[in-house]
Formats: structure tokens, sequence, C-alpha cells
């Protein structure tokens, strides 16, 4: 009986022991065969995972294709705005070019109206008083100064306009001249100051230019407009016309008129 368990015990021994046979494992398929089988588990495995990922896109509200699509047509949409948008441009600024230049054809034209609505009351104003000067034919004849006005028309310019009347039923034409004396004075006057004393302006021999203006060769009536210029500062108080003939020293006629 006791050799049965030694027995065991030996062949136990022999199997697991490190004197035990070694066990060798031999594959059934050649190494390429091996490499194929390897590389389409892969590619197996690879199609299952994509495939896995293009489904659990879709699955999970997500699709690339889809989207690819929408960015494409987004794309060709804003080409097209892009394009309308210039055209538009395009059209805006010829609008307002035309608009530009209605507004100043408008403003022009609104210059007009208002320079011939001022020509024509100065007609009517000339024609009463050519009316006026025909029912006054048979008087005695004389020379008069019937407007004078005085005006600033800029920061040292003052414009001037004057009406000489020859009255009765004159034959000859009158040549002579207008001689005018403008007082000035500061605008802002220094207390005791030199400068604030009013000065005269004698046209045209302080300024000769003005002498072409003043000229006066005329049957019934002239009107004489012209500008002469102040020192910085200085306004007119007052303004007096004397009607020169030629050759003559005494005026034959004299008005004033005082600016306020």
């Amino acid at each position: 009986m006791a050799s049965a368990p030694s027995s065991l015990w030996r062949r136990l021994r022999q199997h697991f022991s490190i004197d035990a046979p070694k066990m060798a494992v031999r594959s059934h398929l050649p190494w390429p065969w091996r490499a194929v089988v390897g590389v389409a588990l892969l590619a197996l495995v690879g199609g299952m995972w994509w495939w896995g990922f293009d489904f659990g896109q879709i699955f999970g509200g997500f699709n690339r294709k889809e989207v690819e699509t929408r960015l494409a047509t987004l794309e060709t949409d804003a080409d097209r705005l892009a394009q309308e948008n210039a055209a538009l441009r395009a059209v805006n600024a010829a609008l307002e070019s035309e608009l530009a230049m209605t507004r100043g054809a408008q403003a022009t034209m609104q210059r007009q109206v208002e320079e011939t609505t001022a020509e024509n009351t100065q007609l009517r104003e000339e024609l009463a008083f050519l009316q006026k000067l025909v029912i006054d034919s048979n008087k005695q004849p004389g020379l008069s100064i019937q407007r004078l006005t005085a005006e600033r028309g800029g920061e040292e310019v003052w414009n001037y306009t004057l009406l000489v009347v020859r009255g009765g039923s004159p034959k000859g034409e009158f040549e002579g001249q207008v001689a005018l004396s403008a007082t000035v004075a500061p605008t802002n006057p220094t207390p005791g100051a030199s400068a604030a004393r009013p000065a005269t302006i004698n046209l045209p021999e302080d300024q000769p230019a003005t002498a072409p203006a003043l000229k006066l060769k005329f049957k019934y009536y002239q009107r004489l407009e012209g500008s002469f210029r102040v020192p910085p500062g200085h306004a007119v108080k007052s303004v007096s016309a004397r009607v020169l003939e030629a050759g003559a020293v005494s005026p034959k006629a004299t008005r004033s008129l005082i600016i306020p």
C-alpha cells in the first residue's frame, strides 16, 4: 500500500519540477499568413471603429457630412450677399452723388431767385422814379442825389449805393464825379486813447482804386455802386456825397447819411 503513493509522487515531480521535460508549441500557419491575418484584423477593427464613430455622431445629433454641406451653402450665400452688398454700395454712392448735385443745383437756383428778386425790386424802384421823373420833367433842371446807402460788406469793407438824378428836360449829358466822405470810429474805443477819435476817409483821394466807380456820365440818371476799406476795428458812422461837374469846384448836389 505504501508503494502506490510514492509512485504517484514521482510522476508528479517529473511533470511539474525543474527536471520536467520542456513543452514546445508549434504554429500551424507560416509567418507571412500571420501578417496578413493581423493586417486584416486591424483593418476590420479600424473600419468598425470608424463606422461606430460616424453612427455615434449621427445618433448623438452631429452629422459631419450635413455640417459640411451646410458650410458650403453658407459660403455660397456669403459670396452672393457680398456681391449684392458691393452692388448696393455702388448704387448708394451714385445716389449720394446725384443728391449732392441736386442740392448744389437747388442752392444755385435759390441764390439766382434771390438775386433776381432783389434786382426786380431795384428795377421797380427805378421804374417808379422814372415815372415820377417824367411827371416832373417840366420843372426847373437840376441835379439831386435821390438815394444814398452804406452797409458793411466785410470785416474791413463797406459797400455804398447812390442814385444821381437830373430833373427837368436836359438836352445834353452831364459829366463829372461823386466825392464821398466817410467818418469812421473804433467799434470798441479805449477811453483816453488818441485812436478813439473819429477819422475821415475821402474818396477817391484816399483810395484811388475807387475813382472809376465814382465817375458820372448820364443824361437823366445814373446809379453808382462801389466799396471802400476802413481801418481794422472801425465802423462807418456817417457818409456824405457831393456831385461835382467836370472842371467845377462847387458841388451841384449833396446828401448825407447818418449810420446808427
